[in-house]
C-alpha cells in the first residue's frame, strides 16, 4: 500500500524540487493542494501519512491580506498536536513555527542566494550535519523564532534561527535544500521584482547555481533522505 504525502504550494515555481522523486522511491503517493485555491482545512492536513509546507513569497503575519494563512496556520497547528510528520520549507517553517507559539517577524533585509549555514551543537549531531560548509540557497526576508520545545539546528550571522526540529518526525527549514538547481531559472523570473528591487543581479545567482548545485543536490538528497529514513 502507498503512503500518502501532501504538498502545499504557495506558488507554482516552488514546488518539491529534488524531493519528489526521493519520496517516489519511497513509495510515496504525492499530490499538491494549492495554497488560496484548495481548501486547507484540519481534515485535509491531518490526514497524510507526511505533509511538506512549501515557501512562497508572503508573510505568515498577512492574514488580512491573504486571509486563507489562518485556515492554514490552524490546519498545521492540528497536525503539529498530532505529532504527524511535517517538513516546512522557508514559509512552510515560518507557519509551522507561528502554530506553534513562536514569533514571526519581519527583519526589514533578506539574504538572497547562495551561502553556507554554521550548523549548532544540536545541528551536528542531526540529519542536518552532512551540510557542512555547503552553500545553500537562501530566499527569506522573515525570521522565526525557536518554538517552545523545538531544538535550534543552524544560523548564519543574519538570521540566527535556520532550522529547528521537533524530534524526529518535525523539521522546519528556513532555507531551500529542495530547490532543484537546474530549475533555477523559474526562481530569477518569478522573483524578478523582489530581486530588482533589492538590487540583487540575477546573474550572481544564475552563476552561483552553476557552480554550486551539483554539490548541493547530492548533498541536499543525503539530508532530506536521512530525515525520510527517520519516519519509518
Amino acid at each position: 500500500m502507498h503512503k500518502t504525502a501532501l504538498a502545499i504550494r504557495h506558488v507554482a515555481f516552488e514546488d518539491l524540487g529534488i524531493l519528489a522523486p526521493l519520496l517516489a522511491e519511497r513509495g510515496y503517493a504525492v499530490r499538491y493542494l494549492e495554497a488560496g485555491v484548495d481548501a486547507l482545512n484540519v481534515d485535509t492536513l491531518t490526514q497524510p501519512d507526511l505533509v511538506v509546507v512549501l515557501g512562497g513569497p508572503i508573510g505568515v503575519y498577512e492574514t488580512d491580506t491573504y486571509p486563507f494563512l489562518a485556515d492554514e496556520r490552524e490546519a498545521i497547528a492540528a497536525r503539529l498536536r498530532q505529532y504527524k510528520p511535517m517538513l516546512g520549507i522557508c514559509l512552510g517553517a515560518q507557519l509551522m513555527a507561528r502554530a506553534l507559539g513562536a514569533e514571526v517577524r519581519s527583519t526589514g533585509g533578506a539574504e538572497i542566494g547562495y551561502a553556507p549555514l554554521t550548523l549548532t551543537e544540536q545541528g551536528r549531531s542531526s540529519v542536518l550535519s552532512g551540510l557542512g560548509t555547503v552553500p545553500v540557497l537562501h530566499w527569506h526576508g522573515d525570521e522565526f523564532g525557536i518554538p517552545n520545545g523545538a531544538t535550534r539546528l543552524a544560523e548564519t550571522s543574519g538570521f540566527p534561527n535556520q532550522a529547528f526540529a521537533i524530534g524526529p518526525h518535525i523539521l522546519g527549514l528556513q532555507f531551500h535544500l529542495e530547490a532543484d538547481d537546474k530549475q533555477i531559472e523559474r526562481w530569477l523570473i518569478g522573483h524578478a521584482h523582489e530581486l530588482a528591487t533589492r538590487g540583487i543581479d540575477p546573474r550572481t545567482i544564475r552563476g552561483d547555481a552553476a557552480k554550486h548545485g551539483a554539490e548541493l543536490a547530492a548533498t541536499a538528497r543525503g539530508v532530506l533522505s536521512a530525515w525520510l529514513a527517520q519516519l519509518g
